[in-house]
C-alpha cells in the first residue's frame, strides 16, 4: 500500500456511502493522530483499537450521522505520496469559509488548521474535511 492515510479516508467515505455504523482500518500512529483530530472536531464518534481479521492491530472507527445523513460531506486528500503539499501558517487554506477543517501535520503534531494558526506553525496539509 503506497498511501495508508488515503486508504483510511477512502474506507471512511465508502462506509458512509453504504450507511455503515463502523469501519475497520489497519492501525498506525499517523492514522490515530488524524482520527483524534476528526473526533475532536466532531466528524466521527470515536475509534478504538482492536484486532484485525488477520491478527494484526486494527482501528474500528465509529462513524457519525445526523438525521440519517453522514456528518462528513466531503473528505479530500491534499498531500499525496507523489506530490507533498507544504504550507506556511499564513498560507493554510480555510475550507468552505471556515465551516470545514484542514488537517495539518506540523512539527508540534497533527492538528486542525485553526490550532495550527493559533500556535503559529505550518506544515504538510494532509487532508480537508467538510
Amino acid at each position: 500500500m503506497n498511501d495508508p492515510l488515503g486508504d483510511m479516508l477512502t474506507r471512511i467515505r465508502n462506509a458512509q456511502m453504504r450507511g455503515k455504523s463502523t469501519t475497520l482500518t489497519p492501525a498506525s500512529k499517523l492514522r490515530k493522530w488524524v482520527l483524534d483530530v476528526l473526533a475532536d472536531e466532531g466528524y466521527i464518534r470515536g475509534y478504538e483499537e482492536t484486532q484485525g481479521v488477520d491478527g494484526h492491530p486494527a482501528i474500528e472507527i465509529s462513524l457519525k450521522y445526523y438525521e440519517g445523513t453522514p456528518v462528513i460531506r466531503e473528505l479530500k486528500r491534499v498531500s499525496k505520496p507523489g506530490r507533498r503539499v507544504y504550507m506556511g501558517v499564513k498560507d493554510i487554506p480555510s475550507v468552505r469559509q471556515g465551516l470545514g477543517v484542514s488537517i495539518v501535520s506540523t512539527p508540534k503534531g497533527v492538528m486542525s488548521d485553526a490550532s495550527a494558526r493559533s500556535q503559529n506553525v505550518g506544515g504538510e496539509v494532509l487532508c480537508t474535511v467538510f
